[in-house]
């Protein structure tokens, strides 16, 4: 589903789309994937935000090459039969060799072509093939490895498919296959084995063995021009998908990845520099009306508070309308994803704010899907609390119109002893009497199966965050994907991320990094990481990027103690802010929404697709090789930066006067007269005409 912004006056549009050529002639793109219609990891999201650019570039010359799931099938494609002869004929001549292959469109937007290979229906081969494998590439690969062999599988379907199709071409055409990640990397590595005539790229998502490193607290990043990489992979038994990866990074005739930091992670495990960075992007969708974002936001906050004064009832003793919501949200792994560090950094803003007598309560919410058996009573009870007093001021409420009505109607003035009688007194004292407990509202709103080894519980008892009512930071841990049909929390993940006020992702390995993302589209400001392939995406885009809400931790730099001192810093720092300090620096957040479209992003796959026709078919295609350029930046905001740390005018005392001086559609239009427009990719490959 795209998100949504709006078009203001804060909009910037120094961002133009991609103007260069479109497809060239006579060229057919295969993007082939594990995640094609397959919902498993990030790569989802990537394929289907995507697809509606690079169909309206490539039209009917793009197909998406993806597994046959059943399940998902069911769900988000329609099976059609092939428009093209071409693939009608490479379909009909698989299937007739005990092959099932599917071609449907799936159901999002851009509609794009699938073709979707059943590797079950061709279990049969499986020793044949990597007995071919082995001989053809030396590569072996175990029997107890499942997702291994699914990889072999889909690999040879795939190396079958793109060669039964350049055979069925009546008029050759240029063939470009591009490969996401190990799962589907085989193909690629056939493709260049058996000489197909495919112009192939590789992109890594983030690495195999990067992945497992980090999750063994090691100190990746300062060390990683001194792993043995062969030992590292055999020593966690992955040797041989780290190979199948490798040997993708080495045949591919163009290597990408979505960050530098990841590029340099693959320069060093893959043993292969990348030849570009493909930043990933989001289908940001435009709406006309003004600020519009800034109304979703006070809608969303709104119904996050009606579940924080049920799950907070009988020490509901803070403001609300001064209390903050910041959230972590991804997969659990409790270290990679910062968790760690943001909960010791949640210990010291609470500390702080106690001793400073400050006035503002910060909910963080830890949105991360863990093993559980229910929810927990006392969470359910407190949501039962809260609608049985809100149906109890509804009862009352309606019995004291109903007199005022019938006063009024005689011409007499209320006489307020008697609005009230008896039973309306002994109903709202029942529902006082129930909102009375002994003991602190629950951190966990689920029963964990591992309570006691859990890694966020466990820090939370040694922190001593247990929601009493002296903390000035209270925590909710929620560990199940967020569903608007819940009983407890029933909003879907966008509307609570509009809701919330700060995104928290200090993660330590993060390739690319969407939840910061998706913040950013829907103006929330948020914290990363200079290890994060967003964090550092915007540091090279944005001059000064806190101005624009986008707190950039240092973890690769400092010690673990100075990162979460500086993490302190940006949380405390937004904590001062007033109420018209961030709204303002809502707007500057919404206003780099451009920057992560795919419309501005696409341009780097469509180069890295013209580089790859270049080197695969140098007589037919040239390009030139690229120089260095400036990257487009954002310049630093005209008016005084909102960040009580940068600003004189933070303090409560002076918003009134800030108020005053802020104009957003000045601010805007001196941002529009400083902004540069971006390079296009350089060295942009040219196809000469085809008689």
């Amino acid at each position: 589903m795209p998100l949504a912004r709006s078009v203001s006056v804060s909009s910037l549009p120094g961002l133009e789309e991609w103007g260069g050529p479109g497809a060239p002639d006579n060229v057919v793109l295969f993007e082939v994937a594990w995640e094609v219609a397959n919902k498993v990891g990030g790569i989802y999201t990537v394929l289907q935000t995507k697809a509606r650019v690079t169909a309206d570039e490539w039209g009917e010359s793009y197909v998406l090459v993806g597994p046959y799931v059943e399940s998902s099938v069911r769900t988000q494609v329609e099976l059609l039969e092939p428009p093209q002869p071409a693939l009608r004929r490479t379909l009909a001549a698989m299937n007739a060799q005990g092959c099932k292959v599917h071609f449907g469109r799936w159901l999002i937007e851009g509609s794009p072509a699938v073709v979707l290979l059943d590797v079950g229906a061709t279990a049969w081969s499986l020793e044949r093939w990597k007995g071919e494998l082995w001989e053809s590439c030396a590569i072996g690969v175990p029997w107890y490895d499942r997702e291994a062999n699914d990889a072999v599988l889909f690999g040879f379907l795939v190396a079958w498919f793109l060669g039964e199709f350049a055979a069925q071409s009546e008029e050759r055409p240029f063939i470009v296959g591009h490969f996401h990640e190990w799962l589907a990397g085989l193909g690629l590595v056939l493709s260049r084995a058996r000489r197909l005539p495919v112009a192939t790229i590789f992109t890594t998502h983030a690495t195999l063995l990067g992945r497992y490193l980090c999750a063994g607290s090691v100190d990746f990043y300062n060390n990683l021009h001194s792993f043995d990489v062969d030992k590292e992979a055999g020593e966690r038994q992955i040797y041989h998908r780290y190979c199948l990866e490798r040997a993708a990074a080495h045949c591919a005739h163009v290597l990408t990845t979505v960050s530098h930091v990841t590029a340099a992670e693959a320069e060093h495990l893959l043993k292969r520099k990348p030849d570009l960075v493909t930043p990933n992007g989001l289908n940001v969708r435009k709406f006309s009306a003004m600020h519009e974002f800034q109304n979703l936001h006070a809608q969303s906050k709104a119904r996050v508070q009606e579940f924080v004064r049920g799950h907070f009832y009988g020490h509901l003793d803070f403001d609300l309308d001064k209390t903050l919501f910041f959230f972590i949200a991804g997969r659990y792994e409790f270290s990679n994803k910062g968790a760690d560090i943001f909960l010791e950094a949640l210990a010291r803003l609470n500390y702080l704010l106690r001793v400073n007598g400050s006035e503002v309560t910060v909910v963080a919410f830890f949105i991360m899907p863990a093993r559980t058996n229910n929810f927990n009573v006392e969470s359910l009870k407190g949501q039962a609390v809260r609608k049985q007093l809100w149906d109890t001021a509804n009862a009352v409420k309606e019995k004291f119109g109903k007199k005022l009505y019938e006063s009024l109607l005689v011409g007499n003035l209320p006489d307020m002893n008697k609005m009230l009688d008896r039973e309306d007194f002994t109903m709202m004292k029942r529902a006082i009497f129930a909102t009375q407990r002994q003991s602190f509202p629950p951190v966990c709103t689920h029963n964990m199966l591992d309570d006691a080894t859990d890694p966020i519980l466990t820090t939370i008892r040694r922190i001593g965050l247990f929601n009493s009512s002296n903390d000035r930071v209270k925590i909710i841990f929620h560990p199940e994907f967020l569903s608007s049909t819940s009983p407890l929390l029933p909003v879907d993940y966008e509307e609570f991320v509009r809701g919330c006020h700060l995104g928290v992702f200090p993660s330590y390995y993060e390739p690319w990094g969407y939840t910061p993302a998706e913040c950013t589209v829907m103006g929330i400001p948020s914290v990363s990481t200079n290890l994060s392939g967003f964090g550092c995406f915007m540091e090279e885009h944005i001059a000064d990027p806190s101005a624009y809400g986008i707190y950039i931790v240092d973890r690769r730099f400092r010690a673990p103690e100075e990162s979460c001192a500086q993490l302190t810093a940006f949380l405390y720092g937004f904590c001062q802010q007033s109420r018209r300090q961030r709204i303002v620096q809502r707007n500057r957040t919404e206003r780099l929404s451009d920057l992560l479209d795919w419309k501005y992003l696409g341009r780097y796959y469509t180069f890295a697709r013209r580089m790859a026709l270049a080197k695969a078919f140098p007589e037919s295609f040239t390009y030139e090789p690229p120089e260095a350029a400036a990257g487009f930046r954002y310049p630093r905001p005209a008016s005084v930066p909102p960040s009580p740390a940068l600003s004189r005018l933070s303090s409560p005392r002076h918003s009134d006067e800030e108020d005053e001086r802020y104009d957003e559609e000045e601010e805007a239009a001196k941002d529009r007269a400083n902004i540069r427009r971006p390079p296009s990719p350089p060295g942009l490959p040219t196809a000469p005409a085809r008689n």
